[in-house]
């Protein structure tokens, strides 16, 4: 005989009978009996000896099936308030805004989005944190290793993914290992300084004659050993430049000039992300190839890119919020790192710059922009 389907009320409903059967209800021995084994238990004649009065478990019945029952609509028509937590602008990613919706979290419907930017003042961070601590919300999303552990010192309990820090996440003393991470924190980070001497490799193999490379410094306590090993294994000198502000890279374009810079690596740092424009027109009004982390950065006037995908990242990140959501532990999800990388090389960019770039590289690339 085929097993019947449990239905969501069967899922409710047996472990509430199992508990009122067992508690100080009153039904004759033999009802308990038949009702425990309808429900998978077992009969106890210990337990149900005294049971005697059956309307007080029909009565009492009711009320257990309806209180589970109640709190899972009220849960289902609950408009979460997510925290998003951010070194740079407080504007969320069109890209994770589209990951939650395809996992139904709609911004005013299900969810409430409260955004907290530093606009790169990273002293700013522990008091937004602190302030969305304040406002109760359910999740705190938070962007870049110094956003996360800003996070994690606001609070030990409210649930943290990280999308996505800047270094290795046991490494930063962030989570206990990226199996289990205990704690109230996991999410996605990435291996930022390993990807940062990546990109540097692919920038020398598109301009081989490079012998100094800028890169540009994105915040204080950045630190770059990948890059250097790159650096020293192709003879190639580093002339780092820190950027005071938004409006400062005409000036630092025009230092590296001086300097004669032959190619410019733009490290990973969500303020270069959010200032790519300013970037992209400081190294082509001075014919400076450059590498930038994001895809799109390329596909917006720049040389090259190498990195994780945009779009897969926050479906990622969008997955952690959903499973915690819906209540799972943020000590029992295992931290994940990128899955997807791509490689874009701007040949338009290419040719303006007088650069014959490789067949090899060519051929490696996932995008090739004509």
């Amino acid at each position: 005989m085929p097993r019947a389907r449990h239905t969501t009320q069967d899922r409710i409903a047996q472990p509430a009978l199992r508990l009122y059967c067992t508690s100080t209800t009153r039904l004759s021995p033999h009802d308990a009996s038949v009702l425990l084994n309808c429900l998978g238990g077992r009969y106890d004649p210990a337990t149900v000896t005294s049971l005697m009065n059956r309307r007080a478990f029909v009565t009492g019945l009711g009320a257990v099936l309806a209180a589970p029952l109640a709190a899972e609509a009220q849960q289902a028509g609950k408009v979460w308030r997510i925290g998003y937590l951010t070194p740079a602008r407080a504007v969320l990613r069109s890209t994770l805004d589209a990951a939650l919706r395809e996992r139904g979290y709609l911004q005013g419907k299900t969810i409430t989005i409260e955004l907290r930017g530093a606009d790169n003042d990273l002293d700013r961070l522990p008091l937004l944190a602190a302030d969305l601590v304040r406002s109760r919300v359910d999740i705190i999303v938070a962007v870049s290793l110094s956003a996360i552990l800003a996070a994690r010192n606001a609070t030990p309990t409210i649930p943290i993914v990280m999308a996505f820090g800047g270094a290795g996440a046991v490494e930063a003393g962030i989570v206990q290992s990226v199996a289990s991470p205990g704690g109230n924190i996991t999410g996605v980070y990435l291996a930022a300084a390993e990807l940062d001497g990546k990109r540097l490799e692919l920038l020398l193999q598109a301009v081989p004659h490079a012998r100094t490379v800028g890169v540009l410094y994105p915040q204080k306590g950045w630190i770059y050993p990948a890059v250097r090993q790159v650096a020293q294994a192709n003879g190639v000198h580093l002339h780092v430049t820190d950027v005071p502000g938004p409006g400062g890279y005409e000036h630092v374009f025009d230092t590296m000039v001086k300097a004669h810079v032959d190619a410019v690596l733009v490290p990973s740092s969500p303020r270069f992300s959010r200032e790519r424009r300013a970037i992209i027109d400081a190294a082509a009004k001075r014919r400076i190839p450059a590498a930038y982390e994001w895809g799109e950065m390329a596909r917006a006037g720049g040389l090259m890119a190498y990195g994780p995908m945009f779009t897969e990242l926050d479906r990622q990140v969008a997955t952690y919020i959903d499973k915690i959501l819906k209540g799972a532990k943020p000590a029992d999800l295992p931290v994940e790192q990128p899955t997807k990388f791509e490689l874009v090389i701007n040949m338009k960019t290419a040719k303006v710059l007088g650069l014959t770039i490789p067949p090899s590289l060519l051929l490696r690339a996932d995008q090739v922009i004509e």
